[in-house]
C-alpha cells in the first residue's frame, strides 16, 4: 500500500531500544527510524509491569524513561497506557506522566474493551488536534465487541472529547467505512481529532481477514508458535517478505485497508517481537 499523505502518523508500541543501532540508550542513532515515525507508545510505566494496579519498580520505570525521553528529544511524542484500575492509582500515573511531558492513558482493563469513567479524558480541552503534539489525552480501545453493535460502540467513542483515538481498524472483522472514521474524527466540541488504527505486525492473528485455517508453526515459513499468553496469536517471522506482502503490500493488505477507511496512522503492536527471536 502506498501511502501519499506526509501527515500520515507511525506510531510503534513498546521495543524503545530501537532508537539506537546498539539497543543502548547511548548508542548511536537509528536514524532511519526516527525517520519513518511520529510517536512511540509505552505499557506499564508507572503501573502495570508486575500486574494490573500495581506500581512499576522503580528500575523499570527508570530504565524505560531513559530510553523515551531520548524519543522526545529527537522530537518523536510519547504516548504511555498504564493499567491501573483504583482512582489513586489513576490519578497518580497522569500526574506523573505528565511531569514527564507524555501524553498518557490509564486504562483500568488490560482487555482494553471500555471506555473509561472518571477521570476521562485527562487535560479534556476543546482544542483542534491536527497532529500528535497537539493532543494532551487518547484513549486506546481495540476490543469493542462488549458494546453490542457496531454502531453502538461508534456512538459511544464519537460522544468522547478524547484528542486521539486508537481503535481496532476492525469491528468483528468487519471494515469501517470512510464516513465512520471521518464521523469520529470531529470531537463534540467541533474541533478535529486524531483517529488512529490498531494493527498487530509482530504477530499473526487467527481471527483477521488473511489468516488460513491450514496454516501451522513453520508453514507458511514466517509462522513460528502461538503466543501462551493470547490464544490464537502466532509469533511471526517478521522479516519474511510473504508477512511484509500480507500487512503492507496493495489495497487488499493490512495497511491498503487502514488507507482506505481514512485512519490517519497507525498503532504498531509486537514491535518488541525481536525479543523473542533472540532468545529463540
Amino acid at each position: 500500500a502506498q501511502v501519499s499523505d506526509p501527515s500520515f502518523i507511525v506510531i510503534p508500541q513498546n521495543g524503545q531500544e530501537l532508537i539506537s543501532l546498539t539497543y543502548e540508550v547511548d548508542g548511536t542513532l537509528a536514524a532511519d527510524y526516527i525517520a519513518a515515525i511520529d510517536g512511540t507508545g509505552r505499557e506499564d510505566l508507572f503501573y502495570g509491569y508486575n500486574g494490573d494496579d500495581i506500581a512499576t519498580p522503580t528500575a523499570e520505570n527508570n530504565y524505560m524513561r531513559e530510553y523515551l525521553d531520548r524519543f522526545e528529544t529527537e522530537g518523536i511524542e510519547v504516548l504511555t497506557t498504564d493499567y491501573c484500575v483504583s482512582t489513586d492509582n489513576i490519578n497518580d500515573s497522569y500526574k506523573q506522566n505528565e511531569l514527564n511531558s507524555y501524553i498518557s492513558f490509564g486504562a483500568g482493563r488490560r482487555d482494553l474493551d471500555v471506555i473509561p469513567g472518571s477521570p476521562a479524558p485527562y487535560n479534556e480541552s476543546d482544542n483542534m488536534i491536527a497532529s500528535l503534539s497537539d493532543a494532551s489525552n487518547f484513549l486506546y480501545i481495540i476490543n469493542p465487541e462488549g458494546f453490542g453493535s457496531k454502531a453502538a460502540f461508534l456512538s459511544a467513542v464519537d460522544n468522547t472529547n478524547f484528542d486521539i483515538i486508537i481503535m481496532d481498524a476492525f469491528y468483528d472483522g468487519y471494515e469501517y467505512s470512510p464516513g465512520e472514521i471521518l464521523d469520529l474524527q470531529t470531537k463534540p466540541s467541533g474541533s478535529g481529532r486524531l483517529v488512529i488504527a490498531y494493527m498487530s505486525i509482530g504477530e499473526a492473528e487467527d481471527y483477521r481477514f488473511y489468516w488460513n485455517h491450514a496454516w501451522k508453526t513453520g508453514d507458511p515459513i514466517w509462522l513460528d508458535h502461538e503466543n501462551p499468553d493470547w490464544a490464537g496469536n502466532y509469533k511471526v517471522r517478521y522479516w519474511e517478505k510473504d508477512w511484509q506482502n500480507i500487512i503492507l503490500v496493495g489495497d487488499d493488505s493490512y495497511l491498503g485497508k487502514i488507507l482506505t477507511a481514512g485512519f490517519n496512522g497507525v498503532y504498531l503492536d509486537i514491535i518488541d517481537g525481536f525479543e523473542y527471536f533472540e532468545n529463540y
